[in-house]
Order: C-alpha cells, then sequence, then structure tokens
C-alpha cells in the first residue's frame, strides 16, 4: 500500500508547524521552505485541515496557522483522513472498507483485515508523538554534529 504524496506532506507539515510553533502562528511559506514542499500544494492541503479541524488560522499579520486543539489530541490518521479521499489498502474497496467486487471475491478479507490494521496503527499515533521523535532526531542530530566539529 501507499499513501498519497497528500498523507505524507499533510503528516510532515503538521510535525513541522508544531516543532516550530513556539506559541504563535507559523505561516505557510516557512512551512514550505522548511519542508521544500510547493506554497500551493500546502496551500490546498490547509484548508482541508482547517475544513477537518485540525488547524485553524489566523489572519493579519503575524498571520499563519496553529493547532486546532492540543497535539496530544491530534492522531495521525486523523490528519490523512481530513486529506485523502480514502484510507483503504485496495483499489475495490470502498470508503467503508466494503469490497465492490462481487459475492465471490475471496480475499476481501485479507483486504479489510490490512486496511483495519493499518487505521488501528495510524490511530495509534497522535501528532505529539511524532514531534517527539523529529525533536529526538533534531538533538541527536546535533549532538554529532557537535562532536563532530571537536
Amino acid at each position: 500500500m501507499r499513501l498519497s504524496t497528500k498523507a505524507q506532506y499533510a503528516v510532515r507539515a503538521m510535525v513541522s508547524l508544531h516543532l516550530h510553533t513556539q506559541g504563535s502562528p507559523v505561516s505557510l511559506k516557512e512551512i514550505a521552505s522548511r519542508e521544500e514542499i510547493s506554497l500551493t500544494y500546502l496551500e490546498q492541503l490547509f484548508v482541508k485541515l482547517r475544513r477537518g479541524g485540525i488547524v485553524d488560522s489566523v489572519r493579519g499579520p503575524g498571520g499563519g496557522y496553529v493547532l486546532a486543539r492540543s497535539a496530544d489530541e491530534i492522531r495521525v490518521d486523523q490528519i490523512i483522513d481530513s486529506v485523502e479521499e480514502t484510507l483503504v489498502p485496495v483499489s475495490c474497496m470502498d470508503d467503508q472498507g466494503r469490497c465492490s467486487c462481487t459475492d465471490h471475491c475471496v480475499t476481501h478479507s485479507v483486504w479489510q483485515g490490512l486496511g483495519e490494521r493499518i487505521r488501528t496503527f495510524l490511530a495509534s499515533m497522535t501528532l505529539a508523538d511524532l514531534t517527539r521523535e523529529a525533536n529526538d532526531k533534531i538533538l541527536d542530530r546535533q549532538g554529532r554534529l557537535n562532536e563532530n566539529s571537536r
């Protein structure tokens, strides 16, 4: 199974937003630059994230985006659901995991089980979890750079 760039970019952008918010709104231009994602593409994603109740927009000078609720309350599956049309492992399944093939589909239970496991896995992680992981990687990288510069 392969997630679309929409899902990948949305999760990356949300981690970047949470990492760099420091109590004030973050502009999409900053996120686009940091994550090397097209600003136009991010704008489209953030419209969907706002509609999904994941982020709030702040207008005016110093405006940008902030989390709509605590990072501990935002699950990865919710981010993906906000920007994706569907999250199913095979093309013959609809949004609810029902097979659109005829009743004789012998592999349906395999794909349905896989879809449920993927969803459970993504629902088990929060934005706070991913941000902690990203922060640890940043600190580790800085530590190695400091050791190499000695």
